[in-house]
């Protein structure tokens, strides 16, 4: 085995170079040139350090490298995406997903038969029989649904200092535990779909009472769709005016995603107002195809209004007030969720009761559900939810 041709080799990494910034596969390399220095002491050191980062994430050397290399953000499925992976790159590429390969499955045993002092105290890391060329091929055949870097280990994602951030343990809620609203929800599915096939979508607002379950609707069908290459961004209000500038960056992106902005108001003189008309308008270029916008407010006009707006000093009065109200109707699709009638309460906690197993005299537990909603300000879906939980935690009984 020759040690300085690999070395040299993985130093010179083009396409995966950024892999050489990971810290399990930075340990390897100096390992790796330690076990060619024939350096007993260094290699023990840098064999330590190798295996204390890679146990931390798991046994499995190859395991870890081939994730790596296949989640790996690089220019090659940067143009793979747009159909531009020229000739050039093609070659680079295989050739570095070859000499990966080869590493991906070298054993401590491989490493330290031609060293004169290896220690032998070290348990070694586990490999298997890689496959990496094949895997990739496969992995950059599904680029639109399952992406790269980032976007392909997660799929919840929130804006810090105007970058995405993942979200490692994103709200598990799923449709089928969200009981009651099945036929507003339709549409905003339908449209989902349409942006997921490239087909027009609209950006939609959600507007209705609190509690009524349009925050959920909105994560739960992020879930749904995550396998078919949906992604979802949460968005503050304050966070508007950084939007601009990840959106283009999103545009380029193959995968489809939601922003997602949660309880949605704004009073007259607020700036981020002008943001989130931009945003809902698009550039100048128009707007990305692969991007739309989900808003939940409480307020179907969005705009806080008083009295004293409406009977202030501004000589154009109707105008200026039209024009606030207009930015709910840059949402091509507003969907109303509204406080349920007592039948709509009903079936929502017998549904719920029958996801938790809480078992219960269905009259009685609709009785004490209508006596729990009165005390908690009215019906909704989120108080029959917290009525069951309880019920579960044996805190009502």
């Amino acid at each position: 085995m020759n040690l300085h041709y690999m070395n040299q080799r993985l130093s010179s990494l083009v396409v995966f170079r950024e892999l050489l910034q990971d810290p399990v596969i930075a340990a390897f390399q100096r390992m790796l040139a330690s076990a060619e220095l024939d350096d007993g002491d260094a290699f023990a050191t840098a064999c330590a350090a190798f295996e204390h980062r890679l146990f931390e994430k798991t046994e499995n050397w190859t395991e870890y490298l081939s994730t790596a290399v296949l989640e790996s953000e690089n220019i090659c499925v940067r143009r793979q995406a747009h159909g531009e992976l020229s000739a050039v790159l093609s070659d680079s590429l295989q050739r570095e997903l070859a000499l990966l390969n080869e590493l991906s499955a070298l054993t401590l045993e491989e490493l330290t038969a031609e060293m004169s002092a290896a220690p032998d105290y070290f348990v070694a890391w586990v490999t298997e029989a890689g496959a990496l060329p094949t895997e990739y091929a496969k992995r950059m055949q599904e680029i639109s649904t399952r992406g790269y870097g980032m976007f392909a280990r997660n799929h919840v994602f929130v804006v810090e200092d105007g970058r995405l951030v993942p979200v490692k343990h994103p709200d598990p809620q799923r449709l089928s535990e969200l009981p009651g609203y099945e036929k507003e929800r339709e549409k905003v599915i339908a449209n989902t779909e349409a942006l997921l096939d490239g087909r027009p979508a609209n950006n939609v607002l959600l507007y209705g009472d609190a509690g009524t379950g349009k925050s959920s609707a909105i994560k739960a069908i992020a879930n749904e769709y995550a396998a078919r290459g949906l992604r979802l961004v949460e968005v503050k209000k304050n966070q508007l005016y950084q939007i601009p500038d990840l959106m283009d960056q999103l545009a380029a992106n193959p995968l489809k995603f939601i922003l997602f902005i949660d309880d949605l108001s704004f009073t007259t003189n607020d700036d981020n107002f002008a943001a989130l008309k931009a945003i809902l308008e698009g550039s100048v270029g128009g707007r990305a195809g692969n991007i739309a916008v989900y808003a939940t407010s409480n307020r179907r006009h969005l705009i806080k209004e008083t009295l004293e707006d409406r009977q202030g000093s501004d000589i154009h009065e109707s105008d200026t007030r039209q024009e606030l109200m207009s930015l709910a109707a840059r949402f091509g699709l507003t969907v109303t969720f509204g406080q349920p009638d007592k039948s709509r309460f009903v079936q929502i906690v017998t549904d719920l009761a029958a996801q938790y197993g809480v078992e219960d005299d269905p009259e009685k537990l609709i009785v004490r559900a209508e006596a729990f909603a009165i005390r908690a300000g009215g019906r909704s879906p989120r108080v029959a939810k917290q009525f069951i939980e309880l019920c579960k935690a044996g805190v009502l009984n």
